[in-house]
């Protein structure tokens, strides 16, 4: 797919990525806001929330959470339930991190929590294990590991609020357990927002997109403003602006996936173009989009890598899940040198159950 050349962008490049399709998590609608990572070779999703099947929140569905989590040997093999989490939850940070899955923070339907988790799925059974708990309630957050130190920047600290948070915060994993704290760091430059991408590449925390909120005069409703700026963190030289997106890219699985050139990848998202007729559009809404963008430090350049594999089959307003989407609100995990795109939300109030597998060819 093209891009159109601007500040901050380039015309695309020669590589690409190939995609296949894990065995469909054995739901019948799927989830959004699911944690994921690796564990014993493993590919672990836990939690999220979707509309139950049949049902969509403009025709009075309610959103159900869900507690189970579900591991997957290979990528044609069959999924296993394995688990279950604390409590059921979702739309938190989750990483990878010395073959266990962190998790940090989520939400329920009247709840933001401040909890954080250990998954590890080792000789047939899961354990769990508690972190320190975040310094405060946070979900709709992005979060990246930098050289063993976790980041974890915006979101919101309350179903109700606003206004999305300023928050930026570090965990260092390489000292000892007891050692073990979070920092709690200066804020980047830039608006506060939720539904942010986070990546890490070069020794340095990436922070791009995602939405503020405000409310405007006169109306009691927070509504969302789509950002394309973005920011780079290192702790010897702190924040520093670089190039915008061409576009928003609000709530694009992440982390971002960082390649072997240390070059970011950030994969579909919400460029809100479509946010003001969702309500209008339903279940005709065509879904989000579906480009990959690359962003090289070098340059500070943004370009366009190919795109994320989608296939409309006949009917997908009634039967989405027979199609395959671009997903947002979503995590990004590395499995046996894959991408991996678990689930995800396909259009407003529609999960999917499909899992993509990217295999990236870069010259």
């Amino acid at each position: 797919m093209a891009l159109a050349v601007g500040q901050g962008c380039q015309p695309s490049g020669s590589a690409g990525i190939e995609w296949e399709q894990a065995t469909q998590v054995p739901d019948a609608v799927g989830f959004a806001g699911a944690y994921a990572g690796v564990s014993n070779g493993h590919l672990l999703v836990a939690g999220g929330a979707n509309f139950p099947e049949g049902t969509r929140p403009w025709s009075g569905g309610t959103k159900q959470w869900n507690d189970k989590v579900f591991a997957l040997a290979e990528k044609g093999g069959q999924w296993k339930e394995v688990g279950r989490l604390p409590r059921p939850m979702g739309y938190g940070v989750s990483l990878t991190w010395q073959d266990q899955v962190i998790l940090l923070g989520g939400a329920d339907q009247s709840t933001h929590y401040q909890d954080a988790y250990l998954l590890r799925y080792e000789e047939g059974r899961l354990v769990t294990d508690r972190l320190p708990d975040l310094p405060a309630p946070n979900a709709n957050a992005c979060g990246a590991l930098v050289d063993g130190v976790i980041y974890v920047a915006g979101g919101l600290t309350h179903p109700a609020d606003t206004t999305a948070t300023h928050i930026f915060w570090s965990f260092d994993l390489k000292v000892s357990p007891a050692e073990r704290k979070w920092e709690i760091l200066e804020r980047w430059p830039g608006s506060s927002r939720m539904l942010a991408v986070a990546g890490a590449a070069g020794n340095a925390f990436y922070l791009m997109s995602g939405v503020a909120l405000h409310v405007p005069a006169g109306d009691s409703l927070a509504r969302r403003t789509y950002l394309n700026d973005a920011y780079r963190y290192s702790p010897e030289s702190g924040w520093q602006r670089i190039a915008d997106l061409p576009h928003a890219i609000a709530a694009a699985p992440s982390p971002g996936y960082t390649t072997d050139a240390d070059k970011l990848w950030v994969f579909g998202g919400d460029d809100g173009s479509l946010a003001d007729q969702s309500s209008a559009l339903q279940d005709k809404h065509p879904g989000f989009r579906k480009d990959i963008l690359s962003y090289d430090a070098d340059s500070d350049l943004w370009d366009t890598m190919g795109e994320v594999v989608t296939d409309k089959q006949p009917d997908p307003e009634n039967n989405p899940n027979a199609s395959t989407w671009a997903p947002v609100t979503t995590s990004l995990v590395v499995w046996n040198g894959q991408v991996v795109l678990p689930m995800g939300e396909v259009r407003p109030g529609v999960r999917t159950n499909r899992v993509l597998m990217g295999t990236l060819n870069e010259q």
